[in-house]
């Protein structure tokens, strides 16, 4: 049997709950039409929201998606100009970015840019090459790996330097085999770099994991010269 003492607080915890009920009753009476404007507008909102997608977004990137189609068509046989361009009856990754911004998708961004490098257009290549956002390994190491190019056409080797290394930081930890030509032309690049701005001997660090890690690589049956000439300085 429940002790006096317990009835007692039970008793003070119905008053309580009845307490609460009470106030919350009160604040809604008294506060109903903001209560009921607040829920009105959330709604409206929503409604808006889901109408701008079906009616505007959706549609907008459908053909956006569908122009994409030529400008990659047109960048995999290496009409640069064409892919990034259009020619007045397709249109070109900057003119989708334009009329569409980003709908085409987040690798719109890293073939418009790899287009401006291939063009010589390097400091365009990194506006372009820096709005990338995608999230693959890969694609995300080659992104980098062309804005470290970019940065080499402009002659700014440092910031070259510091781009190839953040591609090789994606793709080192990589268990795919093909992942090995990246790093090996990642490195050689790095290497030269560093070169450029007079660290000789961190190019031969580079140029030596190419060799011990890489050996069959494209790179790897040149390195041996990289690695002479540097040490004939030495």
């Amino acid at each position: 049997m429940a002790t006096k003492k317990e009835e007692v607080k039970e008793l003070e915890r119905q008053e309580r709950v009845n307490e609460t009920v009470s106030k919350t009753d009160q604040f809604f009476r008294e506060n109903k039409k903001t209560i009921y404007g607040i829920l009105i507008a959330l709604l409206v909102i929503g409604l808006a929201i889901v109408g701008y997608y079906k009616l505007s977004y959706q549609p907008k990137a459908k053909e956006a998606a569908r122009q994409m189609y030529p400008a990659e068509a047109s960048f995999r046989s290496g009409e640069y100009d064409l892919a990034l361009n259009g020619d007045g009856n397709v249109l070109g990754f900057s003119q989708i970015l334009e009329d569409y911004g980003a709908k085409g998708g987040k690798d719109i961004y890293l073939y418009a840019g790899l287009c401006e490098y291939n063009l010589g257009n390097y400091q365009q290549a990194v506006d372009y090459l820096k709005s990338y956002k995608g999230k693959e390994p890969l694609m995300k190491a080659r992104c980098l790996a062309g804005i470290a190019d970019a940065y080499t056409g402009l002659e700014d080797y440092n910031e070259a330097l510091n781009y190839y290394q953040k591609a090789l930081a994606v793709t080192e930890n990589l268990n795919e085999d093909f992942v090995n030509v990246f790093n090996a032309t990642y490195m050689l690049k790095a290497g030269v770099a560093c070169e450029e701005i007079g660290d000789k001997a961190k190019a031969l660090e580079f140029y030596k994991t190419i060799k011990d890690r890489y050996p069959q690589s494209i790179e790897g049956y040149d390195i041996d010269k990289y690695i002479s000439r540097i040490e004939s300085q030495q």
